[in-house]
């Protein structure tokens, strides 16, 4: 049974038809490359997963189970979790801090509550060394790399035992080092058993990690094949419209 399933997905803007009729599924532990052109569907079909979008049709089901998400804190209760392009973390906050932000540990007596720092401290270090990587819990954000934010953007993930991670282009903009770094951490985050997808544009990145490929062009899947039994000049093709599908 497939960890999450769409079936026959569709999202309307008025008389726009932003996606037309995509099913997927994701299979837990595996990592899926979501491809296509500006415009394709990629960033609708994604918000639907994380429950930023409702579908105009279809069904969105979770190990089996029929969900209906409102908004993307339901999505989280759920195990889905997104790591977006610009990774939403606090310059002037540590990394600690921001794995923790907006759900922060306390301590006290009753009503009378302060934020524990250092058992955020703790439990971030615990999360970063499972990752290995170099970022420390007391580091300021704005003095970290490229490839550094990615790890607490993807150990804040980590926090609720996600299921599923969707990541939004975490290796534009960063060096060749860096990407090789957050190429890791996501391998890091499968093999503790994380379905991730992967929306990308680098086609080397895609053909490095991912086990599967899903190919998007105007609203429709026009491919789904496994890394093995493809190429990147058909998907290339794919992304064209060079090729009309595979």
């Amino acid at each position: 049974m497939p960890l999450l399933e769409l079936r026959n997905i569709s999202r309307h803007f008025g008389a726009i038809r932003a996606l037309d009729d995509v099913s997927l599924t994701i299979e837990q532990g595996e990592i899926v490359g979501l491809m296509g052109d500006n415009g394709a569907g990629k960033s609708t079909l994604v918000k639907i997963v994380a429950g930023n979008h409702t579908p105009s049709g279809g069904e969105y089901l979770l190990d089996g189970k029929a969900v209906h998400l409102s908004d993307p804190a339901q999505a989280r209760q759920e195990g889905v979790e997104v790591v977006y392009q610009d990774l939403a973390l606090c310059d002037n906050l540590s990394s600690s801090a921001n794995v923790f932000l907006g759900r922060e540990m306390t301590r006290g007596i009753g009503p009378f509550r302060i934020l524990d720092h250092a058992a955020m401290r703790r439990r971030a270090g615990e999360l970063f060394h499972g990752l290995q990587t170099e970022t420390r819990p007391r580091d300021l954000v704005m003095r970290m790399s490229g490839g550094q934010r990615q790890a607490v953007a993807i150990a804040r993930t980590m926090l609720s035992q996600s299921k599923i991670v969707l990541m939004d282009e975490p290796t534009a903009a960063i060096s060749v080092r860096q990407i090789t770094q957050v190429l890791a951490l996501i391998r890091r985050l499968r093999d503790q058993g994380t379905s991730i997808v992967l929306i990308s544009h680098r086609m080397t990145d895609v053909f490095e990690i991912c086990d599967r490929v899903v190919v998007m062009r105007r609203g429709r899947k026009v491919a789904d094949k496994a890394i093995a039994d493809t190429s990147p000049e058909e998907v290339t093709a794919l992304i064209t419209g060079a090729k009309a599908s595979a």
